[in-house]
């Protein structure tokens, strides 16, 4: 029964190079590393991981995991080394054990007559199905090199936009985390003890200390039903957001929004061009194409248009007229649109519009952090200083008395 041996040794170029291989003994696994060019130092057998059988406990695959393997395996194909040989190679050098295992199996089911295409299939939270139909469409017309660099090429470029996106909401609430947090502790922890010391005094305390020592007390006698309302109104918020018509809802109130809104459709039309070029330069079908790009928009309302524009078109109409009536994407994009339908150059025209749409959700997410950060600043100013300022005022006015 084959064994999964690790191995180190150094390449032709005299580096350290280490990975895994399975085989049936410690000398096959030499042999063939000296057949690779490769000068083993140590073999030995991988010790057994206790938790391999627990999902829940296994890594994830990630993003990143996905693109180096569609980078790596462009240049081994490129090469000219075998489908098979590439899998093996790939497999063996992979660190996440999760994708480990799936190559493993991908590379079996290829090797029981599968096509590369059907045995991603068999992992779909791994591989979508833009990757899915462009492996497809690259097997058919004798060109997964060039696919598979397409596709690595898509993915770097669409995992800079997720980084861009998520960098501008980071900022916000980290932000407004603390500033509940500082309002908490203070409302909590400090007040009190400002409390105790006014009531010695039994001077008379100005409105505004007044009013914080009652929130304060609210804070402190509720604080349980504070923590379990703020936690059921996210869960309801959830629940909601998966239905059907709330998930429509809430996209619809999403893209209504003053400068997030403007930043969410940018990012649609960053993706639906550069995801359409990619494919249909692939040789992937129009129709084929938005019934992909649909399901991964991330945005009901971006979907139901992307479906309409589909219905459009396999009733013989363009693509343009049915974008410019949702009323979803700009007028600019949907004239671009139609100039490249008309010439015959429409991934070209796409992948043109993607360029400059990622110019612009650059300056969106630059636009949006401007904004939110002397909001910031003004909100931790105002509640913050608030709070310290109405727990000194009797301090303040006893100091005017004794002068």
């Amino acid at each position: 029964m084959p064994t999964i041996y690790e191995w180190k040794g150094k390449n032709p170029k005299g580096r350290k190079v280490k990975g895994e291989m399975e085989a049936e003994t410690n000398e096959q696994v030499k042999q063939n590393l000296k057949r690779r060019k490769i000068t083993p130092v140590r073999v030995k057998k991988k010790p057994k991981d206790l938790f391999e059988n627990i999902k829940f406990l296994q890594p994830k695959v990630k993003e990143s995991d996905v693109i180096i393997f569609a980078r790596q395996f462009s240049t081994m194909i490129d090469a000219g080394l075998p489908l098979l040989q590439c899998l093996d190679i790939l497999q063996s050098q992979q660190e996440n054990p999760t994708f480990k295992k799936n190559l493993k199996k991908i590379k079996e089911s290829v090797e029981s007559g599968e096509t590369f295409a059907d045995a991603l299939k068999k992992f779909p939270k791994v591989f979508n199905e833009l990757f899915i139909n462009m492996v497809a469409a690259g097997e058919s017309g004798g060109i997964l090199d060039v696919i598979l660099n397409r596709l690595s090429a898509y993915m770097e470029k669409m995992a800079k936009l997720k980084r861009q996106v998520k960098g501008a909401m980071t900022y916000p609430i980290i932000t407004l985390s603390v500033a509940v947090i500082v309002v908490a502790i203070i409302l909590v922890f400090v007040i009190p003890v400002f409390s105790e010391m006014f009531a010695d005094f039994g001077a008379t305390l100005p409105g505004p200390t007044l009013l914080v020592m009652k929130l304060s007390e609210l804070a402190i006698s509720n604080i349980g039903y504070i923590i379990g309302g703020i936690f059921a109104f996210s869960f309801i918020i959830k629940r909601f957001y998966a239905t059907a018509k709330g998930r429509v809802l809430m996209d619809d109130m999403f893209l209504r929004l003053p400068v997030i809104g403007l930043l969410i459709r940018k990012v649609a039309v960053a993706k639906f061009t550069r995801t359409t070029s990619t494919m249909l330069s692939s040789g992937v079908s129009i129709l084929e194409v938005l019934d992909i790009v649909a399901k991964t928009s991330g945005n009901k309302i971006i979907e139901f248009a992307i479906y309409d524009v589909k219905t459009g078109i396999a009733e013989g109409r363009s693509m343009a007229d049915p974008l410019l009536e949702s009323g979803v994407f700009p007028s600019m994009v949907c004239s671009m649109i139609a100039v490249g339908e008309s010439t015959g150059a429409l991934d070209n025209m796409m992948e043109k519009i993607a360029d400059f749409y990622d110019d612009e959700v650059d300056q969106a997410v630059k636009n949006l952090t401007d904004m939110i950060e002397p909001f910031m600043l003004v909100f931790l100013g105002v509640v913050v200083g608030g709070l310290v300022i109405s727990m000194y005022l009797p301090i303040f006015s006893m100091a005017g008395a004794i002068s």
